[in-house]
């Protein structure tokens, strides 16, 4: 590999001069230097100086069947043999996105069965807005396009993303949204139910959230609802299973459409093929990416329900959106064996029956009792652990988000790569994990919480 003629410091030195990396605070990265990452093998990741590191988030929620799979690169290699590439704009296609269209809709909810491709899952959910806005105008009500979206929620950096989106930094930075999207309320019980409230009783508060926004703007002004099924990257926030039947009771009631965005949830990792179908969903449209390909290729695919397909098809006309590696052939050969070997493996299957619930078993245990930490949740194979200074009052460390970076910092120190948000700890690991691997995990976060705990006594 030509980066083994360049030191670290030579990396680094490089990569501060030329490279702008994303949500970084580029001064204070440079002055530390950045993390060189060289190689990959199963759960483990390396850098530079051959430091082995346990991979907890997958590297971005997508990894699901872990690093160095040959079977990957043979497919890619083979198909840029054949076709490296080819657009499908001109009323062309290629066999493998025909495939992969033809295999997703086999995985996807019954009434979902078309596709459109991007790149990514801040694409894909750009698509969602113009095509749920364009199906309301194709059906004569141009009007009926506010999205209701939550606070807090994550869909992507484009403006399109962000603006669906429901960070307050990210919306100050943009300065100035797509017009007619609005937020509400979290499903965050941890931090937003009253004092005595059953988490049925938040989860049909927090669902009346969304109606309410329907009454205030009128049913025939909104187009969607977008959510994702647990929210991930604001700290993976799990929702009451009170909550999405509510929600989409409210959707049908006033007919409005559902919006899932499943690019960190989608392909096994609430242990079904899709979250939609762990919470007994029917949306009208689904983003996925990420884990598709399992970070191989970049690629995602808007899953869309026939509701909106039959007006596009019949009514729509040209419909003038696309990109230029839509469907891309390498990505989509990619994909089509990760996802042959997510089934061969059983790890959909796996993470359901074996390692999702021992997760949630081993975390409480060795996680959920430290002083540290005022709650562990998780559904299948994703986590969050929130740190506190207090546990019976939830008091949190100031400045905010202080402890939680100094919990991570720890952790990467005893090998273990986990994310820091706000004050939550996020965990996503690659599907592969096992029962030691989870063991691994909790003990080396067991011990940066220790560290941190001593830290944090000095302050």
């Amino acid at each position: 590999m030509t980066y083994q003629n360049y030191s670290l410091k030579q990396l680094q030195q490089i990569d501060a001069a030329h490279h702008l990396h994303p949500f970084t605070d580029h001064k204070e990265m440079r002055e530390a230097g950045s993390r060189i990452i060289t190689h990959a093998n199963g759960p483990f990741i390396y850098d530079s100086e051959g430091t082995e590191i346990l991979d907890g988030m997958a590297g971005l929620w997508c990894v699901n069947i872990g690093y160095g799979r040959d079977e990957l690169a043979e497919a890619a290699y083979a198909q840029m043999k054949e076709l490296p590439y080819y657009n499908s704009f001109f009323k062309c296609s290629a066999p493998t996105p025909v495939l992969l269209a033809k295999k997703l809709a086999e995985l996807a909810p019954k009434h979902v069965n078309q596709v459109i491709y991007g790149s990514s899952g801040s694409e894909a959910n750009d698509t969602a807005l113009r095509l749920v806005r364009h199906y309301w105008a194709l059906e004569g009500q141009p009007e009926k396009n506010r999205i209701i979206s939550r606070k807090s929620a994550y869909h992507g950096s484009t403006i399109a993303g962000t603006s669906l989106g429901g960070m307050e930094p990210m919306h100050k930075q943009l300065n100035g949204a797509v017009p007619n999207i609005v937020h509400v309320m979290m499903p965050y019980a941890y931090e937003l139910a009253l004092p005595g409230e059953s988490d049925h009783d938040f989860g049909l508060r927090a669902a009346k959230a969304v109606e309410d926004a329907i009454l205030e703007a009128g049913a025939d002004k909104v187009a969607a609802f977008i959510g994702e099924p647990v929210m991930g990257a604001g700290g993976v926030k799990i929702p009451p299973m009170s909550y999405w039947p509510e929600v989409q009771r409210i959707c049908r009631k006033y007919d409005i459409l559902l919006m899932l965005d499943e690019v960190i949830t989608g392909y096994g990792r609430t242990g079904e093929w899709f979250a939609a179908q762990t919470f007994d969903i029917e949306p009208d449209t689904i983003t996925t990416a990420k884990a598709l390909t399992s970070g191989y290729q970049p690629l995602s695919a808007l899953l869309v329900g026939d509701r909106i397909a039959a007006t596009l098809v019949e009514k729509g006309g040209e419909f003038n959106h696309g990109y230029t590696y839509a469907g891309h052939p390498v990505a989509c050969a990619v994909a089509l064996k990760n996802l042959e070997i997510i089934e061969r493996e059983g790890l959909v299957d796996r993470v359901r029956n074996d390692t999702g619930p021992y997760f949630a078993k081993a975390l409480q245990e060795h996680i959920g009792g430290h002083d540290l930490v005022g709650e562990v949740r998780s559904i299948g194979l994703m986590a969050a652990i929130e740190i506190v200074r207090d546990k019976a009052t939830k008091e949190r460390f100031l400045p905010a988000g202080s402890a939680a970076v100094l919990v991570r910092d720890h952790a990467i120190a005893q090998g273990m790569m986990l994310r820091a948000t706000g004050d939550t700890m996020i965990l996503s690991p690659p599907l592969i994990w096992t029962r030691e691997t989870i063991d691994m995990a909790c003990g080396r976060i067991a011990k940066a919480l220790d560290l941190a705990k001593a830290d944090l006594r000095k302050r």
